[in-house]
């Protein structure tokens, strides 16, 4: 029998991510694992969260219970799964309900980074103007634009 590639590892990660349980989704990471999305992005200030998570029950929690809080009826898309040794790149679109109801669609890239067969970090990126328009309706504060503006489409 074949062991799992890096990406087959990642590509299994994203279905158990889908479970909501947390024991199962902690179990792929290292126990100091890190996530790592931008700073100040919508999710996080929306849910009044870290970017930066630092350990498996930390990340668990987060994908199973809190993410939950901001996005229902969750629906992930590939668009694109690239491996180099430890290393996965997976290119996503992710669409959703906000809890106010209006729809949620936003581009992701994360980037993996595995040890032993678990995952040690996850670089996250995506449109944080696009993603903080949709969930506040306004530019981000401190956008050139100007304090609070809203953004036009």
């Amino acid at each position: 029998m074949t062991a799992p590639t890096s990406k087959d590892l990642v590509a299994n990660a994203w279905r158990i991510f889908a479970s909501r349980d947390a024991a199962r989704i902690a179990a792929l990471f290292t126990p100091e694992a890190e996530w790592i999305a931008p700073r100040h992005n919508a999710t996080a200030v929306a849910l009044r969260h870290a970017d930066h998570m630092i350990g498996a029950a930390a990340i668990a929690r987060f994908i199973a219970i809190d993410m939950r809080r901001q996005f229902a009826d969750v629906s992930i898309t590939f668009t694109g799964l690239h491996g180099d040794g430890s290393t996965v790149v997976v290119e996503e679109r992710m669409q959703a309900t906000l809890p106010d109801g209006r729809p949620y669609a936003l581009d992701y890239c994360f980037v993996f980074e595995l040890q032993d067969g678990l995952i040690s970090r996850v670089r996250e990126y995506m449109d944080t103007m696009k993603g903080w328009h949709t969930v506040f309706g306004t530019l981000p504060p401190n956008h050139p634009a100007g304090h609070g503006a809203t953004a036009q489409p």
